[in-house]
């Protein structure tokens, strides 16, 4: 009687590298991936239940524009987790009194202090404006000017995430401010 032999698998595995990754990135990753499932649930939702049809699978895909949108709001939640560790940190190791012997000394770490702090206002005004920025993409307003209300393209808004401005509107608010201090020509 002959043996029957059964071939056995094995089974390869990748090895995997372990990456770190902040908090802040798996975090907003994850909401991002929310974000998609509300948008896809929210557009299916209307369409007629009795069978999948082209439109429907239409409204359950997502748009490049709305793939961009989201990965600017993951770059968004990143730079603002990043900016409030930075500010945590500055705090933390910024002397209270400065005391020096030599004057010179005193005036340059007061200067170096002064600076700092002016830096980490800019980045507490740039963090008011992420967070605007992040509500209106959560109710889908991002992405259109505010003064004309036509479709910001999506090279500027990369580039300039926190706009509310087309370039059109943009360039001529510059040139109004422009002729209003006196450099008009």
């Amino acid at each position: 009687m002959p043996k029957k032999t059964t071939a056995v698998k094995k089974k390869t595995t990748k090895k995997s590298i372990p990456v770190k990754k902040s908090k802040a990135v798996t975090a907003s990753k994850s909401k991002v991936a929310k974000d998609v499932r509300k948008k896809k649930k929210s557009k299916s939702a209307a369409a007629p239940v009795k069978g999948k049809t082209a439109s429907m699978k239409k409204a359950e895909t997502v748009s490049p524009r709305e793939t961009s949108i989201l990965e600017i709001k993951q770059s968004l939640l990143a730079q603002k987790e990043t900016l409030l560790k930075e500010a945590e940190e500055t705090l933390s190791t910024l002397p209270s009194e400065l005391n020096f012997p030599d004057m010179g000394d005193q005036a340059t770490a007061e200067t170096d202090r002064n600076f700092m702090l002016r830096l980490r206002d800019r980045e507490r005004m740039l963090l008011k404006k992420i967070e605007e920025t992040i509500e209106r993409i959560d109710r889908d307003e991002y992405g259109n000017c505010q003064e004309c209300g036509n479709e910001i393209g999506i090279k500027r808004l990369q580039a300039r995430p926190v706009t509310t401005l087309c370039i059109d509107c943009k360039t001529r608010q510059e040139e109004e401010e422009r002729i209003a201090e006196g450099g008009g020509g």
